[in-house]
């Protein structure tokens, strides 16, 4: 049997063939990942004799354009997780690591584990994207709370606390009211020195524009928290570019959470398990996608306990002699992306107390029993991970039988 070890980096990998008893078959070698040279690399490992898999590191986005092309030419790809290795073997008091012992030390594990190691099976095209989309998602909503911070930071030396006189929702397209209201009237002075009638007028007008609903009450109330407030920094062009560029951003990226939302709805709308997510308590059209998204297909997960496990929300045991630690904490080795989730979706059980729901009823069980609060949230979460996966997966095969 030849186990063929890819060491995955940016852009190129580092290559070892071994047969058990350490014989190496194909020293150590360097690709890069383009086309020509991976092809070469797949007709090379096919014309080894004997069995051959193909074992690497779980590296981000590196590793798939690699373990994909491998897995089409026909190749037992199998991608394990870096936490696996990384402990692996390390019988050394000397800390040497390169890109060639890191390869030796990788074809070994595989050669150890050849019987349990996984086949590489790559995720559909929608399961991909949605989950690429939520992630982009997440990282449009970082940036999305520094602007609004920093401008309403920036506000309190021009216009402060503008952004509680307003208490509308943010429209579909991620525009605010306040944020809109702002870019117009960038400064206290700005309604400061307008009569009362003048500025009903202009907010009139630029309610009219923007399709917001006037008040006479509310714009009596802008004009007299207006005159009330003190701007520290001079009504000048400067103090404007600052706040309308800030402004700007803010709106931009809005309007860019509002569509990967959209999208993401949408794409997780065509998958077989929609149905039956959305139809769980405390899951809407926000949280549904992005559990969806970070979950994926529930059928690659053997157990509900290795769906638990991924989640990084289990509690593994921990004895030694005499010592049985009974308090444990989650092992936080899975997907932090999926226990934020988790977290949100708890948050609403907590919010909205579903007396019927088994998820609650376990919650406020722990409660009741003196349990911390991330204690009882996380047991919960564990709790509803377990039925998540016992729904979906009975759904899904029923799908399968139809």
């Amino acid at each position: 049997m030849n186990c063929v070890c890819i060491d995955v980096s940016k852009g190129k990998s580092m290559i070892a063939v071994m047969r058990p008893f350490g014989e190496v078959v194909i020293s150590p070698f360097e690709i890069r990942h383009t086309t020509s040279e991976l092809s070469e690399l797949a007709k090379r490992l096919k014309s080894l004799d004997g069995e051959t898999r193909v074992v690497m590191e779980s590296t981000g986005n590196y590793h798939v354009p690699v373990a994909w092309l491998l897995q089409d030419a026909g190749l037992y790809v199998s991608v394990v997780n870096a936490l696996l290795v990384h402990d692996y073997g390390n019988n050394s008091l000397r800390r040497a690591k390169t890109d060639k012992k890191d390869a030796v030390k990788l074809a070994n594990y595989g050669l150890d584990h050849w019987l349990t190691l996984t086949r590489y099976v790559p995720e559909a095209n929608t399961r991909l994207l949605l989950k690429n989309c939520y992630r982009q998602y997440q990282q449009y909503s970082k940036v999305h709370t520094m602007l609004k911070n920093n401008l309403i930071s920036l506000l309190d030396a021009v216009f402060p606390e503008v952004n509680r006189l307003f208490s509308s929702p943010p429209r579909a397209d991620g525009s605010e009211k306040w944020v809109d209201f702002v870019s117009a009237f960038w400064h206290c002075q700005c309604i400061s020195r307008l009569t009362l009638k003048s500025f009903s007028a202009k907010y009139l007008k630029w309610c009219k524009k923007y399709g917001y609903k006037f008040s006479q009450e509310k714009a009596l109330e802008l004009h007299t928290k207006a005159c009330s407030y003190i701007g520290v920094m001079p009504s000048n062009d400067t103090t404007k570019l600052l706040v309308q560029q800030t402004i700007v951003q803010l709106q931009a990226t809005s309007a860019a959470l509002a569509s990967l939302k959209q999208e993401m709805q949408s794409l997780a709308a065509s998958l077989p398990e929609y149905p039956v997510v959305m139809g769980m308590f405390g899951i809407g059209p926000i949280l549904g996608p992005q559990l969806m998204a970070e979950i994926g297909d529930v059928r690659r997960f053997h157990s509900k306990k290795a769906l638990v496990a991924f989640a990084g929300i289990d509690a593994p045991p921990y004895q030694s002699g005499q010592m049985d630690v009974r308090s444990r904490s989650i092992s936080k080795r899975g997907s932090a992306a999926l226990r934020r989730t988790l977290f949100l979706v708890m948050g609403v059980y907590l919010q909205n107390a579903p007396q019927d729901e088994p998820v609650y009823k376990f919650m406020d069980k722990k409660r009741s029993e003196g349990k911390p609060y991330r204690v009882y949230m996380m047991a919960s979460a564990n709790k509803f991970l377990r039925i998540y996966y016992a729904s979906v997966t009975t759904y899904l095969n029923t799908l399968a039988q139809t």
